[in-house]
Parts: C-alpha cells; structure tokens; sequence
C-alpha cells in the first residue's frame, strides 16, 4: 500500500514498525543521500541528523530512510527490542504518519571491523528541487524473511548455507526488490544503486539473478558489503535505490 506522507513530501510502502518498506519523492522534491565518512552511535546520529537538516533548512518530517550497522545480527527477540528504542525516537520527533513508520531502513553487521554499538552509517532526506527531476526512491533492505514478519519460522531455508539454499535465498530476495519497486512506482532502469549484504560468494548470484533485472542499468553495477543481515539465520540482504545526488558528510 503507498501512502502519502504530505508533512515529508514524499510516498511510502506500508512495511512494519521498524521500518517502511521504500519511499519516493513527490513531483518538485528529490531525496538525496547522504553517507558518513565516519559513522557514529545511532542515538548520538539523530541529533547530528537534526542539526544537518536544519542547516538544509528543513524539518526533521524530511528524514526519509536510515543506515545502519551493528555489531553481530541480533537474535530475533533482541533485534525487536532494539526496534523498540529505534521506533520511540522516531515517534518522538513526530514522524509517524496514522500510526505507520514512513522510515525506509536498512541495518546490517558488517564483517569486517564491526563497531561496538550500532552506528548511523547513512541517512536520506527529501529536498524540494525542479519538477524536471526524474523520481528519486530509496528501496529498504530486505533478507530472504517470509512477508517480512519478525518471526524466524519465516526464514527461507533457515539454518542452509549451501549454494543450493543461498541461492533460494538470493531468488526471493530479489523478487521482493522489484515489487517494492513497482509498488513505488519505479522501474528497473530508474535503479542505479543496487547493494547486496551477505558473506557468502555472490558469483553466479549476481550474473544470474541479479543483473538481468538491471536492463538499461547494467553499467551501473552491483555494490557487495561482506556483512550479515541483521537477523540471526538471514544470510542475504539487498536494498536498492535510485537518486541523483549521492554525497559524503563527516560529522565527527
């Protein structure tokens, strides 16, 4: 279902609590995207993210999406009590819309030096801009999570890791990549980030599965976090976006 977010000028799919499953940016209004050079602790974020935002001359209602990396993956009862925090701050800052989360997010555990604590890595926000831009979206992430119900029975294959069952894994994951895209309104060839979180070898995954879905995209490539989904058992995480301004900021 998309839903109008009218304070933050853009749509968002209906996901759950934690998080909306993409945005899109209404005519006159782009999101651009925003990673930091040096991330920083998740709470601590919101305010560097609020002061930013202030500086773009713009409310806290034009946060669309969050970033973030974790020190393992959560089980799942820990994963929903993070959520909790999470979600508070958001409500906090009034940016519930009827009692949804209109926040695309992506949260995942880097394998190579991960933090301590989970940290804000990136963040989007919605800008007004000239109505000749072409619709700017941000997909969330999602693992290989049955309807994206916290619940670990959904898990596709859960507890396999052969190449079978990574590969089951990899086929359902971007099935759901393309129909919240179509459910935002996107098309493939309007995507031009694609990032796949995963420890396991994506050779093979990329070139079948993957990049005949790109079309016009294809020289845009693919992006591969060596990383583990958020959740314990979830071994395949992609998120996808399409925007025309992708820029760095340190707020250390």
């Amino acid at each position: 279902m998309l839903i109008h977010n009218p304070k933050g000028h853009y749509h968002f799919l209906k996901g759950i609590d934690p998080y909306s499953c993409g945005v899109i940016a209404d005519p006159g209004y782009e999101i651009v995207n925003i990673t930091l050079k040096n991330p920083v602790p998740w709470r601590e974020g919101f305010t560097h993210v609020d002061a930013y935002l202030k500086a773009q001359r713009q409310g806290r209602t034009a946060l669309c999406a969050m970033q973030l990396r974790s020190p393992a993956p959560f089980t799942m009862e820990g994963f929903i009590d993070f959520n909790h925090g999470y979600c508070q701050v958001l409500q906090d800052w009034g940016l519930y819309v009827d009692e949804l989360n209109p926040l695309a997010r992506t949260n995942v555990a880097p394998l190579i030096e991960p933090p301590e604590v989970p940290m804000l890595y990136g963040f989007s926000h919605v800008l007004p801009c000239d109505n000749a831009v072409e619709p700017t979206f941000i997909i969330a992430g999602a693992g290989e999570l049955l309807e994206a119900a916290l619940n670990s029975d959904g898990i596709v294959r859960r507890g396999e890791t052969d190449q079978d069952a990574i590969r089951e894994k990899a086929i359902y994951v971007v099935e759901v990549m393309e129909e919240r895209l179509l459910g935002l309104g996107g098309a493939w060839d309007a995507v031009n980030r694609i990032n796949i979180y995963t420890v396991h070898p994506i050779s093979g995954l990329v070139e079948d599965i993957v990049l005949p879905k790109l079309i016009a995209g294809k020289g845009h490539g693919v992006h591969w976090y060596p990383s583990r989904p958020p959740i314990v058992d979830i071994e395949y995480e992609m998120d996808m976006r399409g925007v025309t301004r992708e820029l760095h900021v340190d707020f250390s």
